[in-house]
């Protein structure tokens, strides 16, 4: 028979973290915007978090976003070459994301 916890016991509820493929920061999974690789070989920015695929995060800051798209992480994370099409329109997003356009 299971114990139920006390009131003066508080029950943390568990909060997922990722780290950035970028810095490698650990952070909370909302603070991070993910990118996931869709079945036709290509990188989309997954806002809902939640899409099939095998999945990347990054920072929100122009920084990490530089590191992971240029300098190959995010295509290593993936296990994925890039197009050039593919990687201007996640500079785009991630742009827009950080714009806060959304």
């Amino acid at each position: 028979m299971r114990k139920r916890p006390e009131h003066s016991q508080r029950v943390t509820k568990h909060v997922p973290q990722r780290t950035c493929v970028a810095c490698r920061q650990v952070r909370t999974k909302r603070e991070l915007i993910r990118l996931v690789r869709v079945d036709d070989g290509r990188v989309e920015v997954d806002t809902s978090g939640r899409k099939a695929g095998r999945g990347a995060y990054l920072c929100n800051t122009p920084e990490c976003w530089e590191v992971g798209l240029k300098r190959g992480r995010l295509e290593h994370v993936l296990r994925i070459a890039l197009s050039r099409d593919n990687r201007e329109e996640l500079a785009e997003q991630g742009k827009a994301i950080l714009r806060g356009d959304k």
